[in-house]
């Protein structure tokens, strides 16, 4: 299927000749021989060119005036300018505006073909990056918030509402595992920004200096190891959206650096000389509260005003246990789909075990719990058996019995938390002797004084 070139000139001749040349490397060409006409083709879309070769001066205006004005109105085009004198501020306009190229005339035809046909294949490549995008985005609707419940049709309604407006910070806070990084992608997704990036880092997973350095990047040599320039995340994200997940997590002198990128949209690499202009829309997550936070003095007031232009609370699972009759049978077909198994058929016991449970974990527990279940079933019944849900859906953090610990995996305890647990448990048992606790955890004596001395627990 031919493609098709536009070409804006004014001097009949010249235009004739190009569109004849064109014609037959197989373009279908459309002429305009002002810009009033080419910017009636383009608003009607009558055409949608792949590349457009415009002449510089018209008479009507100038054609960089119109690149500037129509440039976010029209798909994926490359343009190509041509002049009858060069001028270097037009080049640079030109080359900011991305044009692909800029010629003087008269210029030889092969030569014109080559940065045409080059100018076509960066096109394409465009098309192609766009339509990926667009087909991820489809997937990432308000539709993939599955629930009838009051709180799932509130929050679903809330993000339609979101995503019509250019917001530039918002704040979605929820408990771990309720999908406050499904919701960021969704407001991205149906937002204003859906063809720019999203870029993703969680604050908690990095300790503050690497943190730092990927937040706002380096020039090179700017510490041990900086052997060249690196972007940052902020700069990644321009004119995109910048997801800050577990914010309530990052170092408070950081926090002051991220109030001053955020209000004046402007950043300094590590090392940097200069500021960066950034235009970015900041989505920031949390599971803890962070109004208390700021109480404690462990989070900037000023800085979680600022993030809280617009704020999103997620409901927790045991808050609209009703959209589990929907969310089950999805997971279990998801988890069919995975691991060629045929689960259909869910007991009464089974669904009573599901909604007598307080789903701590919330949506991610749900689906794990689910995913291991259908691992181990054997035919079309769901097997119970592997549910393995406490009796009590609000069991206390730690339950012990004589030959054991139950430790719970859902989030509520951290792994520091657990080994100070399980340590001081044995202790207990032990009365107190490091010895006999040691031969316990199945661990040497030095070992475990070392440990107790590191969480100030007593022994004899």
């Amino acid at each position: 299927m031919s493609e098709t070139l536009l070409i804006i000139e004014d001097e009949i001749l010249l235009g004739s000749e190009l569109a004849r040349f064109f014609s037959k490397r197989g373009w279908e060409v459309s002429i305009a021989q002002t810009i009033k006409q080419a910017e009636a083709h383009l608003s009607k879309q009558d055409i949608d060119p792949l590349v457009v070769l415009s002449d510089m001066n018209l008479p009507d205006g100038n054609a960089l005036d119109f690149l500037e004005s129509i440039k976010n109105k029209i798909g994926s085009s490359e343009w190509v300018f041509l002049t009858g004198y060069g001028s270097v501020a037009d080049s640079v306009r030109a080359v900011r505006l991305g044009a692909y190229d800029f010629i003087e005339k008269p210029c030889e035809l092969d030569r014109l073909n080559l940065l045409v046909e080059g100018a076509a294949r960066s096109a394409r490549a465009q098309r192609r990056l766009q339509h990926q995008t667009i087909a991820q985005n489809s997937r990432h609707t308000v539709d993939a918030l599955i629930g009838k419940s009051p709180s799932a049709t509130l929050l679903r309604n809330m993000i339609l509402q979101m995503a019509k407006v250019p917001f530039s910070s918002l704040i979605i806070s929820g408990e771990t595992g309720t999908g406050k990084g499904l919701i960021a992608r969704i407001l991205h997704c149906t937002g204003s920004r859906a063809l720019a990036p999203l870029i993703e880092i969680n604050c908690a997973a990095l300790p503050r200096e690497l943190l730092e350095s990927e937040l706002f990047g380096y020039e090179a040599g700017a510490f041990t190891g900086a052997k060249k320039r690196h972007r940052g995340l902020f700069e990644q994200a321009h004119t995109g959206t910048l997801f800050l997940d577990e914010i309530g997590e990052m170092d408070l002198d950081l926090q002051t650096k991220l109030l001053k990128a955020v209000e004046d949209f402007r950043i300094r690499r590590l090392g940097g000389e200069s500021e960066i202009a950034i235009d970015v829309q900041i989505i920031a997550a949390t599971n803890l509260n962070l109004i208390e936070k700021v109480e404690q003095g462990l989070f900037r007031g000023d800085l979680y005003h600022r993030l809280n232009v617009m704020s999103l609370r997620v409901p927790a699972l045991r808050e609209r246990k009703e959209d589990l009759d929907e969310l089950v049978p999805l997971f279990i077909a998801d988890s069919n789909r995975k691991s060629a198994k045929n689960v259909k058929n869910i007991s009464a016991q089974a669904w009573d075990n599901l909604k007598s449970y307080d789903w701590p974990g919330n949506i991610r527990e749900l689906r794990n719990v689910l995913e291991r279940c259908v691992l181990l079933a054997s035919d079309e019944d769901f097997p119970e058996q592997w549910l393995q849900l406490p009796n009590n859906s609000r069991k206390p953090a730690t339950q012990q019995t004589d030959h054991g610990v139950f430790l719970p995996l859902d989030g509520s305890l951290s792994l520091h938390d657990m080994e100070k647990f399980l340590i001081q448990e044995a202790l207990n048992r032990a009365d107190e002797n490091v010895t006999a606790a040691a031969r316990m955890l199945g661990t040497t004596r030095e070992t475990l004084r070392y440990r107790v001395q590191k969480y100030n627990l007593k022994c004899k």
